[in-house]
């Protein structure tokens, strides 16, 4: 298909007239964006995509800050940092874990912090920009203050690296700044610098620079663990195209970068260095995780929930079966799915299947959906959910920390009930992206013949390899003419 010369340079897809539920409702506005506005090819002054995505963001975050305004004025005490849904970790763990008083995780020699070496060091950092000395409620204050300005620097990085990964559809990236559920959650506590790597270095592999790609999910991992969860997509669509050198110099940099990370403190503090894993290992069931729903329901009926070491071993099994089965629908499917799509749906089934979910944890799939699954009717149900989700997990803590009147509680048959609608949710999404791996002429990315913007060495790769005996599917096979909705 040759392109048409006059044309110009490729227009970008704009969302009024792309997605179906967003067209219903520009009439109040003028209707859909017109062929004179031609986004793309015609300057749009000041108003660029990107700065503009970085005005919404920002917005965003002034509207996260405001909602922890009770706790900002009045402090961050127990309970009423639940029942104004203000929480956070950060002046939480800034006054129980010595941070205040001048500890720095894995710098301090014996102290204990539960979570992985980088994101430690990061909780230590920034309380060196504090004034004064000791865990005071002005220095929490400040803490916070301190990282939220961080975090919303690293909202923004976020949303310009998932404009970058999505291509000719840039507008996507919307989702990420106008997120509800990352407007109220973006505070709470650091996952959003773990989003940040995970994205760049989805955006460093799609610009095929494999071994940056290597080095930014290498320090993901080593600041949270769902990071490396993107080497598996990786794999699996390397052992379909028989593309392996940029899957081995992926997989050699992370391992390195988390090495070069990690040993230093591994030598020097075994212990401290250890104690994120046998905390993991340790805990009973989380909050909000499908565990922890299941051990409430158990024992409101007068049965006996389940212990860690059962949780640990179906946790593990059930999300390697999750695995084993995106793999398998990657290496079976008609056509090779994006590398965006199996990165949500491996992140999701971790999520479903862990132990634990926090409610900031939504952070670490908002990109994901926007580049998997960009239809903003099916986005804003799952955020609706998410919300639901959020609002439950803070009146249920409340309950459990107040002994307060019943009336300001939320019972725990409630709570079950919003775990569970957040559970479907983001179940719906995940077989939204299966329809669409399975259907690939109904996958918005893919119109006008567009392959995979996030595949890297893999984009346009003909397949060499799959699980049933197929012809080699190359992109032209599937790059008919095709007219693209504008």
């Amino acid at each position: 298909m040759q392109p048409n010369s006059r044309r110009g340079p490729q227009r970008i897809v704009a969302p009024s007239r792309n997605d179906p539920f967003l067209r219903k409702f520009t009439e109040g506005i003028g209707g859909p964006l017109g062929r004179h506005a031609a986004p793309g090819i015609v300057s749009p002054g000041f108003f660029t995509v990107e700065r503009v995505l970085v005005l919404f963001t920002i917005v965003s975050a002034l509207l996260a800050v405001l909602i922890k305004t009770p706790c900002r004025v009045g402090g961050w005490g127990t309970p009423d940092q639940f029942y104004a849904a203000c929480y956070s970790d950060w002046p939480e763990l800034f006054r129980t874990r010595g941070i205040g008083d001048g500890v720095f995780p894995f710098l301090t020699e014996g102290a204990l912090f539960e979570y992985p070496v980088l994101l430690g060091l990061l909780a230590g950092a920034a309380a060196l920009v504090v004034p004064g000395e000791g865990g005071t409620a002005l220095r929490s204050l400040q803490y916070f203050d301190v990282n939220a300005l961080l975090a919303t620097g690293a909202w923004i990085a976020t949303v310009i690296a998932t404009m970058r990964l999505a291509g000719r559809r840039p507008w996507d990236a919307a989702m990420v700044a106008v997120a509800p559920a990352a407007i109220l959650s973006v505070f709470i506590n650091w996952d959003i610098f773990a989003v940040m790597l995970a994205t760049a270095g989805m955006l460093a592999f799609a610009r095929n620079r494999p071994v940056a790609a290597g080095v930014l999910i290498g320090l993901g991992t080593a600041l949270k663990l769902y990071p490396v969860l993107i080497l598996g997509a990786v794999l699996v669509l390397a052992l379909r195209t028989l593309r392996l050198r940029p899957a081995v110099l992926t997989f050699t940099a992370a391992a390195a970068t988390w090495l070069a990370v990690n040993l230093p403190f591994l030598l020097r503090d075994y212990e401290s260095w250890r104690f994120f894993l046998t905390f993991t290992q340790d805990r009973p069931a989380g909050y909000s995780s499908i565990w922890f729903a299941w051990n409430l329901t158990v024992e409101r009926a007068g049965g006996t929930g389940v212990g860690p070491e059962f949780i640990n071993l179906w946790a593990y099994l059930l999300f390697a079966l999750a695995c084993l089965g995106i793999a398998v629908l990657a290496l079976r499917c008609r056509r090779r799915p994006r590398l965006a799509q199996l990165v949500f749906l491996i992140v999701a089934a971790f999520i479903l299947t862990n132990k634990v979910y926090s409610p900031q944890f939504v952070l670490w799939l908002i990109p994901l959906v926007a580049l998997a699954r960009p239809r903003w009717r099916d986005f804003l149900i799952w955020q609706f959910f998410e919300v639901m989700h959020w609002w439950a997990i803070w009146m249920y803590l409340a309950k459990e920390t107040s002994g307060g009147a019943a009336e300001n509680n939320l019972d725990s048959p409630y709570y079950v009930l919003a775990v569970l609608g957040h559970v479907l949710a983001t179940a719906y999404l995940m077989y939204r992206v299966v329809s669409d791996i399975l259907e690939p002429d109904g996958d918005p990315v893919r119109r006008g013949g567009v392959d995979d913007p996030q595949g890297g060495p893999f984009d346009g790769a003909p397949d060499r390899w799959a699980l049933r005996r197929r012809r080699p599917v190359s992109l032209e096979t599937h790059a008919a003419p095709a007219k693209e909705a504008q």
